[in-house]
């Protein structure tokens, strides 16, 4: 017996409502996004073609730029002074974020095993001092620190120091002040991991016989790991670029790549090199966000 199977049917074109549907749709996604476009490009993307432009100039003898082509800037930041500087940047940012990270790990701990009412209050605790502005702050720690402030005080009157004591300016202030500035984007990704696990785990763990140490290590540390990783982008790349904290707590003696980009601009009036040290500290950033997005890759590979 032969069966006969019947030509299967080719789709039928779409209708010309579901055509002006299909555009109607279309056009109001574009016109929703057009703003963001239009934002992005007028105060991002052109700004940072500019100074990528200008970081190829010859610089004017009166602070300008008298345009052309040279490597010369790039060349100039070779230089082992400019070197220190981007050098210690790295290690500055990379000190700050693994101190914020371990001590937002510990709030984070602490704070996700209070009850839920605690909780709220506790994280508005955190999150109230960081709605003034960054530069009210700052000065806040000039205040601290200071001959007559609070802190000389108390360890004066502990016995701990002979007499007020110069905190600021020094290396010390400025390292305190900048794990101040970044410590709440470490403590809340890094909560939300934590808040996350069930607390049976870790008694299960113990219920095994895991100490304390064994606990965070093999059950918590690897689940916070995702919060982890964003603490420390959130921490890392923003510390690269910070000029106040530097130049308030530090007295300026011991520069970031901020503040060098803030020299050769205003001090120097060498707007080519500035720019220059500008497109390095972007690529410093680019190249540290691709580094943690990998890792944040193969972190979900192994999750799945």
């Amino acid at each position: 017996m032969v069966t006969v199977t019947a030509p299967a049917h080719a789709p039928a074109p779409p209708t010309a409502p579901a055509r002006r549907s299909g555009f109607r749709s279309a056009a109001v996604t574009a016109a929703l996004l057009a703003p963001a476009g239009v934002t992005i490009v007028a105060l991002v993307l052109v700004p940072l073609a500019l100074v990528v432009r200008d970081s190829f100039a010859t610089a004017d003898p009166y602070g300008g730029i008298q345009g052309g082509f040279t490597l010369a800037n790039y060349q100039q930041l070779l230089d082992p002074v400019y070197l220190k500087v981007f050098g210690y940047s790295l290690g500055m940012a990379a000190l700050n974020t693994v101190v914020c990270l371990f001590l937002g790990y510990v709030v984070s701990y602490y704070l996700a095993g209070r009850p839920p009412q605690r909780q709220g209050l506790l994280l508005l605790l955190i999150i109230v001092p960081f709605w003034t502005d960054f530069l009210v702050r700052t000065f806040a720690w000039i205040n601290l620190l200071s001959p007559g402030g609070p802190v000389n005080t108390l360890t004066d009157a502990l016995g701990l120091t002979d007499g007020p004591t110069r905190w600021i300016p020094s290396q010390g202030a400025s390292f305190v002040g900048l794990v101040y500035a970044f410590l709440p984007t470490a403590i809340f990704p890094v909560y939300a991991s934590l808040r996350g696990v069930d607390p049976a785990l870790g008694e299960a763990a113990r219920d095994l016989g895991c100490g304390w140490w064994r606990v965070h290590t093999k059950v918590l540390l690897p689940l916070a790991r995702p919060g982890l990783l964003a603490a420390a982008l959130l921490t890392f790349v923003p510390t690269l670029g910070v000029f106040v904290i530097p130049v308030l707590l530090g007295g300026g003696k011991h520069e970031l790549v901020g503040n060098l980009i803030v020299t050769l601009y205003t001090e120097f009036r060498n707007q080519p090199m500035g720019a220059a040290a500008s497109v390095v500290l972007l690529t410093l950033m680019i190249v540290s966000l691709a580094v943690f997005g990998t890792a944040a890759g193969r972190l979900r590979r192994k999750a799945s």
